[in-house]
C-alpha cells in the first residue's frame, strides 16, 4: 500500500510518500516541502530517495495547486517515484486539533470535515490549513480514501482533574476551555517503540516521554494511556521552548499589558514568538547556537540553557509523581534525540528516583535508539527517534485495511 502523508500549513505543505507492507516493513519513496502558497513564485523542494533533489518554482494560488505540483513531481520521468498517480492507495493527514471529538485517527467523511471546522477556534492557524489540504485532495483524487490523524487525540484519555483549569466551570461548558495537549502522535509512537525494543508491556508500565525540539512537551503515559501532558489549551503552555514562553503567571500578562500598552495580539506575540530561549538569550532559539555562545562565555545564553534543563527536570519529576512513579523515561525530538548534554543534565538530576545514567553511552547517542542507563538502574532511560509521518502512515493503513475487510 502506497500512502501519501500530508502536513498542510497556512502557506506550506510537508509531505512523504511511504510504501507500506506492514508495521515493520516500509520504505520511504520521497519527501518534500511546498512553500509560499498564496504568494508569488511558490517553490517545491522534492527529495526522491535514490535520486537527486529538485527544486521547482511556480505561482501557487492555493493548496490545490500545491498538491497538484507534488503529484506531478511524484510521477515525473526524471525525479518521480511512481509510474502512475493511481498507485497512491490512501492519503494520511496530520490534523492539529480534534477537540474532544476524536480519541483516535479516523476515516475522513463529511461529518469529520464538519467537526474539524468546528475546531477552527481552537487552532486558528492550523485546522483551516489542514482542512484545505483534505478538500484539495478530494478534488484531485476523489476516489482515494483519506484519514485524519490528530495531534490531540492521544491525550483525550486524560482525567478531568488533569485537563481542567481553575477558572469558572462555565467556560469549559460554553467554550471547552481545558488542557488538550499536543505532540500526541509522537508521544504514543516513541513510547510504543521503546517498549518493543526493551520487550516491555506498553499497557503495564508508567512512562514519561519528553518530546524536545523547537516546540517541546512532556507526557505521562500510565499503562498505555496519556494521563497528563505539559502543553495546554494551546501549545504555548508547559516547558520553555525556542520562541514560546511556556508556563507563566497570568498576572505577568496583565501587568505588562498595562505597563507596555500591549493589546491582546501583542501579548500573544510576546509569549509565542518573542519568549522562550530567544527571549532570554536575545540571541537565538536554536540550542546549538546557545551552547556555542555559552561555551564562549555568553551569560544570557547560559541562563537560557539552565532554565530549559531545570524546567525539563522539574516537569519530569512532576509527571512521574502524577503516576506514583515511572519505569521508563524517553527523550525524543530534535533536542531529545541529538543533544546528549540535555539528556545527561536532566537524567543525572533524577538519581534520587533510581536513575543510574550511563554517561559514556549517552555521548554516542545522536539520532539513535539507545538505552542510556546501567543494568542497575531502577528507572530505564532511552533515546528514541520519532517519526510522526510513519505513525500517520501506519494509522492510515490500518483504517483503510479495516474498511476493506468490512
Amino acid at each position: 500500500m502506497t500512502i501519501l502523508v500530508l502536513n498542510c500549513g497556512s502557506s506550506s505543505i510537508k509531505y512523504q510518500v511511504i510504501k507500506m507492507q506492514n508495521a515493520d516493513n516500509h520504505n520511504l519513496l520521497a519527501s518534500g516541502l511546498v512553500e509560499r502558497i498564496g504568494l508569488t513564485e511558490g517553490v517545491l523542494k522534492h527529495k526522491p530517495v535514490g535520486k537527486r533533489k529538485v527544486e521547482i518554482k511556480q505561482d501557487l494560488p492555493g493548496h490545490t495547486e500545491g498538491i497538484e505540483l507534488i503529484l506531478k513531481a511524484l510521477v515525473d520521468q526524471q525525479h518521480g517515484v511512481l509510474q502512475d498517480i493511481n498507485e497512491v492507495s490512501a492519503v494520511g493527514h496530520r490534523v492539529v486539533h480534534g477537540g474532544e471529538h476524536f480519541t483516535g485517527s479516523v476515516l475522513i467523511t463529511d461529518k469529520v470535515k464538519q467537526t474539524i471546522e468546528k475546531c477552527f477556534d481552537l487552532a486558528p492557524l492550523h485546522n483551516p490549513a489542514n482542512l484545505k489540504g483534505i478538500m484539495a485532495m478530494e478534488r484531485i483524487l476523489p476516489n482515494v480514501p483519506q484519514v485524519g490523524v490528530f495531534d490531540t487525540s492521544f491525550h483525550q484519555t486524560m482525567p478531568a482533574k488533569a485537563f481542567m483549569y481553575g477558572i469558572p466551570y462555565k467556560y469549559y461548558e460554553q467554550y471547552r476551555v481545558r488542557r488538550y495537549g499536543f505532540h500526541g502522535t509522537s508521544h504514543r509512537y516513541v513510547a510504543q517503540k521503546a517498549c518493543k525494543i526493551l520487550g516491555l508491556d506498553f499497557n503495564a508500565i508508567n512512562i514519561v516521554t519528553c518530546h524536545l525540539g523547537g516546540g517541546a512537551s512532556i507526557a505521562s503515559i500510565c499503562k498505555g494511556k496519556s494521563v497528563d501532558t505539559s502543553m495546554g489549551f494551546t501549545p504555548v503552555d508547559g516547558l520553555m521552548m525556542g520562541t514560546r514562553s511556556g508556563a507563566v503567571d497570568p498576572g505577568v500578562l496583565f501587568f505588562l499589558g498595562e505597563k507596555e500598552n500591549m493589546n491582546l495580539k501583542g501579548l500573544s506575540d510576546m509569549v509565542n514568538k518573542r519568549g522562550g530561549m530567544i527571549g532570554i538569550s536575545g540571541l537565538s532559539s536554536d540550542m546549538r547556537d546557545l551552547e556555542e555562545a555559552a561555551a564562549e562565555g555568553n551569560e544570557r545564553a547560559q541562563l537560557a540553557l539552565d532554565m530549559f534543563y531545570y524546567r525539563v527536570k522539574k516537569f519530569v519529576g512532576a509527571h512521574a509523581a502524577a503516576m506514583d512513579g515511572m519505569d521508563l523515561l524517553i527523550f525524543t525530538g530534535g533536542i531529545g534525540e541529538n543533544d546528549g548534554h540535555t539528556r545527561e543534565l536532566v537524567s543525572t538530576g533524577l538519581s534520587f528516583m533510581g536513575v543510574d545514567f550511563n554517561s559514556e553511552i549517552n555521548r554516542g547517542a545522536r539520532g539513535k535508539d539507545l538505552l542510556l542507563t546501567k543494568p542497575s538502574s531502577k528507572v530505564k532511560v532511552m533515546c528514541i527517534t520519532t517519526n510522526e509521518e510513519l505513525v500517520i502512515a501506519l494509522d492510515t493503513m490500518a483504517i483503510v485495511e479495516k474498511i476493506g475487510k468490512e
